[in-house]
């Protein structure tokens, strides 16, 4: 594989960075991931980092080098992060949960899929274009989808579901897409879409490589949301850049020996004493093992 991937996350005029995102890739598969810790309750930076230690890795045990079922990997591998931020505030007493946004590409072979959850998007741009986005899990794009009058004030960033809640979150699981050369996919928190239109974010990202095209919009989303701006963070790819040593930003994987596993998410973050800072291994297969359990049963059932 090659691509070129350039990932940024600003404060903005918050007082804490609650945002997460990072990649890994081995020999044959990439998964890009990003989590906007929800506001509101305690710990959302905890949550959004519990759900991208998980996804990482579970990525990493399953994709050797490649995943067997991606999208299967997708909807479990999200699942168990949730389960997990449920442990961490169990363990911690906690009276309300951490909660977090996410949506998470694999990218492997010639394609991509990927799964959201919240408001945290996804946007495909070919050709200079808007292939397709994600639809946030929000009242207002539900109002809208639903024939909604657009003068009707709804609340855009209030959500129905999302990682760390009570409830078993929902999630949209879409692809597997076909790439061409030049695609570019890019993830982003609702900091940067919240204040710039779809035509502006599109007409941006398509005119520049990611590398710049990036910073240019995170820049573009602080200056337009002034001192109120909420955190700003982007990863963003494109799909068969030129030979790596054109760019500091390119990847090429065909050197990797195939047991090698690359990744840019960082394994601390939650600023705790204890040792709560790592991840429980077993749990996270325990939890894995319950999911890919009841998904087989109520495949049985249907068949």
């Amino acid at each position: 594989m090659k691509f070129s991937v350039f990932q940024v996350s600003r404060k903005g005029g918050r007082d804490k960075n609650e945002d997460r995102m990072g990649y890994c890739y081995t020999q044959g598969s990439g998964l890009f991931l990003l989590a906007d810790g929800m506001g509101g309750h305690p710990d959302g930076e905890i949550a959004a980092q519990v759900a991208l230690q998980t996804m990482s890795a579970l990525y990493q045990k399953q994709a050797r080098p490649l995943l067997p079922q991606v999208n299967a990997f997708l909807g479990s591998s999200l699942l168990a992060s949730h389960d997990q931020i449920l442990r961490y505030a169990a363990k911690h007493g906690l009276l309300d949960t951490p909660r977090t946004t996410l949506v998470a590409a694999v990218v492997q072979g010639n394609s991509a899929s990927w799964v959201h959850c919240g408001d945290s998007r996804l946007y495909l741009v070919r050709d200079g274009k808007l292939l397709t986005r994600t639809r946030d899990h929000s009242f207002a794009e539900q109002h809208f989808a639903e024939g909604g009058a657009a003068h009707v004030p709804v609340n855009r960033n209030v959500l129905y579901t999302c990682l760390g809640s009570p409830v078993k979150p929902m999630f949209d699981t879409t692809g597997p897409v076909m790439l061409h050369q030049g695609d570019k996919i890019m993830l982003c928190s609702d900091g940067l879409w919240d204040c710039l239109s779809d035509e502006d974010i599109v007409r941006r990202l398509a005119a520049a490589p990611v590398s710049q095209a990036v910073p240019d919009l995170v820049e573009l989303a602080l200056r337009t949301a002034g001192a109120a701006s909420d955190n700003v963070t982007v990863v963003a790819l494109e799909w068969e850049t030129p030979d790596p040593a054109e760019s500091q930003q390119a990847v090429s994987t065909d050197s990797l020996q195939e047991g090698v596993f690359t990744s840019s998410i960082q394994a601390d973050g939650f600023d705790n004493d204890d040792d709560t800072d790592e991840l429980d291994e077993a749990t996270i297969e325990r939890s894995i093992a319950e999911i890919n359990e009841a998904i087989r049963r109520t495949a049985a059932k249907k068949g």
